[in-house]
C-alpha cells in the first residue's frame, strides 16, 4: 500500500517534501501564477436553484439534476427538455425522493445517489429502474466501464464501495482519513465525490479535509496518485479548518467545506479541483498546471459545485447561480 507523507512541521521546505515523497506521488509546488477565467455564457438557463449535478449522455444530449426533483432531466444539445429518468409513468419507488448526485454512461445507463431514500438507484437506458442499492447516507456515484457503479460514502468502512448493476457489492477500496477522536467527526471528513474516467480509474476528492486532497484509483482499486495541497499558499485555511474541528471534538461544530468541485477530463485524465472560486488544473500524474479564478459573465465571481470537462470547453455550474460555459484554458501556463 502507498502511503502519503504527511507534513508535521509547517516550516518545511516544499524542496524537502520533493525529496522525500515517494512514487508515484509528486509533491506540489508553491504555484505563483493565477488567471482570470470568466463565463461566455449562461446554459440551460431553466436550471438554477437546487442544482446538483451535470453529465453527459449519448448523443449529445446532457442530464441534469436539482434537488428535490423526482426525476434527472434530460436536455438536448440546444438546451431543449427531451426527457427524464425515471419516466413521468414510473412507480413511486422508482421516483427520487432527494437525489444528491448521479452518473451516466456512454449507453445512457444512470445511477443516482438518492440520499432521501439512503439508497442509490440504477436505472436502465430506457428509464426503467432496475435495482435499488440499499446505502446510508450515499455521497456521490460513478458508472464504471463494464457495468460496475462505484458509491462513496461517508458512513462505511472504505472511501468506495462497487457494485454490479444488479446491486451485488463486488469490492471496496480506499482508506479513510481519521483526525479526530469522534467518529461523527471523522464521517464529515471523509465525506467526498467521485469521478471516473474512461479507462475505469476512480477519482474521490475530500469534501471536509483541511488539506485539499484527491485521490486517483485503477480499474482495481489500487492507489495510483494522490493530490495533497500542503504548501505555504494552503496552511493557513487549513489551520483554521484543523482549529474548527479540534472545536467540535468539544462539542461545537464548525465545518467549512474545502474543496466544492471535482472534475475529470475522461480521455487525458486531467484533473481539475475548484476550492471557493479558486479552479486549479492537473495533469494526470497530480502535477499542477495551472490556476484560474472564475466569474460570470457580469463579473460576479463564481463558486464551483460541479465540473464537467468537455474537449472544448467547460461547464461549471453552482446553486443557485445554475451552469455555466468557460472555454477551455490552455494546457500549460507560460
Amino acid at each position: 500500500m502507498i502511503r502519503a507523507i504527511s507534513l508535521c512541521v509547517a516550516a518545511l521546505s516544499v524542496a524537502a517534501f520533493a525529496a522525500l515523497a515517494p512514487s508515484p506521488f509528486r509533491a506540489q509546488e508553491q504555484y505563483q501564477f493565477e488567471s482570470d477565467l470568466i463565463a461566455q455564457r449562461r446554459v440551460f438557463e431553466a436550471v438554477g436553484p437546487g442544482f446538483r449535478g451535470i453529465q453527459r449522455g449519448p448523443k449529445g444530449s446532457y442530464y441534469i439534476l436539482t434537488a428535490p426533483s423526482p426525476a434527472v432531466q434530460i436536455y438536448d444539445d440546444a438546451g431543449k427538455r427531451v426527457g427524464q429518468v425515471p419516466a413521468e409513468t414510473a412507480t413511486k419507488a422508482a421516483s427520487l425522493v432527494y437525489g444528491e448526485s448521479f452518473d451516466v454512461d456512454r449507453d445512457g445507463n444512470l445511477a443516482v445517489s438518492d440520499r432521501g431514500a439512503n439508497a442509490v438507484k440504477v436505472f436502465t437506458a430506457n428509464g426503467a429502474l432496475a435495482a435499488t442499492i440499499p446505502v446510508s447516507g450515499p455521497a456521490t456515484v460513478a458508472v464504471l466501464p463494464g457495468g460496475e457503479i462505484a458509491i462513496a460514502s461517508p458512513n462505511t468502512s472504505r472511501l468506495i464501495s462497487v457494485y454490479d448493476f444488479a446491486g451485488r457489492q463486488v469490492r471496496e477500496y480506499g482508506d479513510r482519513e481519521e483526525i479526530a477522536e469522534i467518529a461523527d467527526v471523522n464521517n464529515k471528513v471523509n465525506l467526498g465525490r467521485l469521478e471516473a474516467d474512461a479507462a475505469g480509474n476512480t477519482y474521490f476528492a475530500f469534501d471536509y479535509l483541511p488539506e485539499p486532497t484527491a485521490r486517483k484509483f485503477d480499474r482495481a482499486g489500487y492507489l495510483s496518485m494522490e493530490i495533497s495541497l500542503k504548501t505555504l499558499e494552503f496552511q493557513p485555511a487549513a489551520q483554521s479548518a484543523r482549529r474548527a474541528i479540534f472545536r467540535s471534538d468539544r462539542g461545537t461544530p464548525a465545518y467549512h467545506r474545502i474543496i466544492t468541485a471535482l472534475g475529470v477530463d475522461p480521455q487525458t485524465q486531467e484533473v481539475w479541483l475548484a476550492i471557493g472560486t479558486l479552479l486549479m488544473q492537473f495533469d494526470k500524474d497530480g502535477q499542477r498546471l495551472a490556476s484560474f479564478r472564475t466569474y460570470m459573465p457580469g463579473g460576479a465571481r463564481i463558486e464551483a459545485s460541479t465540473i464537467l470537462v468537455e474537449r472544448d470547453r467547460l461547464l461549471i455550474g453552482a446553486d443557485p447561480q445554475g451552469i455555466y460555459q468557460f472555454p477551455h484554458p490552455a494546457k500549460t501556463v507560460q
